[in-house]
């Protein structure tokens, strides 16, 4: 398991959470928004519109904030126009960072990272500086006391998924991008409920940082930039050892 997801469930079981539920509504209705502008307002012929539906859904998003942000993406209701845009940088150690970020001014929403990286020892890089490092994803999310292990393997194996594993109380189902829709619906016509289910970046390697200081900067970099409003996702492909990262959280 990679170092920021060790560090993402440190932080859930010290009962952190990720951010607000303002913050994490907002970001679902940014995704929404964009994907309805770019692909239609209907979910059914767009996969992008329905991945991020049932994000929102799974966050307990009332179905009223919903409707408006598709509206707002179809231009059916008013409303602030944000611009997706991808920021990839290094981090302490020469960790990689891929940020994917939506913001209605980008030139106040880069400087602000700029002035994070810089602060903690990292540098924002060229467009494609990161890129290569990292390939797309889809992972589901499912608890452990949610279904049998057997039988959730052979669903998720036959609607597209290329894996499973088990870890930290829960079952990941890895998919290539474009069949995620398909696991997704073929567990929720089985009345098997999902914790969470996303496209996301995977490191093709992984980064050890072993010095103290870079551990400590690395996790207030990433705790930053993970908080900023405009930004959706973070991926980075550092590691720390778990006894490390119990020791400094």
């Amino acid at each position: 398991m990679s170092g920021h997801s060790k560090w993402a469930t440190i932080k859930r079981k010290k009962g952190k959470a990720d951010a607000e539920r303002g913050k994490i509504f907002t970001r679902h209705i940014k995704e929404i928004t964009i994907a309805a502008r770019e692909g239609g307002g209907d979910p059914d012929g767009n996969p992008r519109l329905r991945t991020a539906i049932a994000a929102a859904k799974a966050s307990n998003m009332p179905a009223d904030n919903i409707k408006r942000a598709i509206m707002k993406g179809t231009g059916e209701l008013p409303g602030v126009t944000y611009e997706s845009v991808v920021y990839e940088g290094y981090g302490p150690g020469g960790v990689a960072l891929y940020m994917e970020v939506m913001t209605d001014n980008k030139n106040r929403t880069v400087s602000e990272i700029r002035h994070y990286l810089s602060k903690y020892g990292g540098n924002l890089g060229a467009n494609g500086c990161v890129a290569w490092m990292f390939h797309k994803k889809g992972i589901i999310t499912v608890e452990l006391d949610a279904a049998d292990e057997d039988t959730l393997l052979e669903i998720a194996m036959e609607n597209g998924a290329e894996d499973m594993t088990s870890d930290s109380g829960s079952y990941e189902i890895i998919t290539p991008p474009e069949e995620i829709d398909n696991v997704r619906q073929a567990l929720e016509a089985k009345g098997i409920p999902m914790v969470s289910a996303e496209v996301t970046m995977q490191p093709e390697n992984l980064v050890k940082l072993t010095k103290e200081n870079e551990i400590s900067s690395m996790l207030k970099l990433y705790e930053l930039l993970e908080e900023h409003d405009d930004i959706q996702k973070v991926y980075t492909n550092f590691d720390i050892d778990q006894e490390m990262l119990e020791k400094l959280a």
